[in-house]
C-alpha cells in the first residue's frame, strides 16, 4: 500500500463519498439511498485504512470493523423497515410516505 501516493486514495475517497450524499440528496428510491450511505461507509473506511497503513498503525484497521459491523446492523434495520413501508404502500419511492402519517 506504500507503493502509491496517500494522495490517490484521498482522492478516491473523497470521490466515492461526494457521489454517496449526491444519491442520497438527490434519488427518492429508498433501496438507492441505502447504497449511497453504505457508499459513503465504504469511503470512510478507505481512508481510514490508508491512512492506518501509512502510519503503521492498526487501530484505524480495528476501527473499520466496527464500522462494517455497525454498517451490517443498519442495513438489516433499514432493509426490515424498507420491506414493513412496501408492504403498506407498494412502493419504495419515499415521497409517499407521507401517507403513513396518522
Amino acid at each position: 500500500m506504500n507503493a502509491l501516493p496517500i494522495d490517490y486514495y484521498v482522492w478516491l475517497s473523497a470521490t466515492l463519498f461526494t457521489i454517496g450524499v449526491l444519491g442520497v440528496l438527490y434519488r427518492r428510491n429508498a433501496i438507492i439511498i441505502f447504497m449511497c450511505i453504505e457508499l459513503m461507509l465504504n469511503a470512510v473506511n478507505l481512508l481510514l485504512v490508508a491512512f492506518s497503513s501509512r502510519l503503521n498503525d492498526p487501530s484505524g484497521q480495528v476501527f473499520v470493523f466496527f464500522i462494517m459491523a455497525v454498517a451490517a446492523a443498519e442495513v438489516a434495520v433499514g432493509l426490515a423497515i424498507l420491506v414493513t413501508m412496501y408492504r403498506a404502500t407498494r412502493s419504495t419511492d419515499i415521497n409517499i410516505l407521507n401517507r403513513l402519517k396518522w
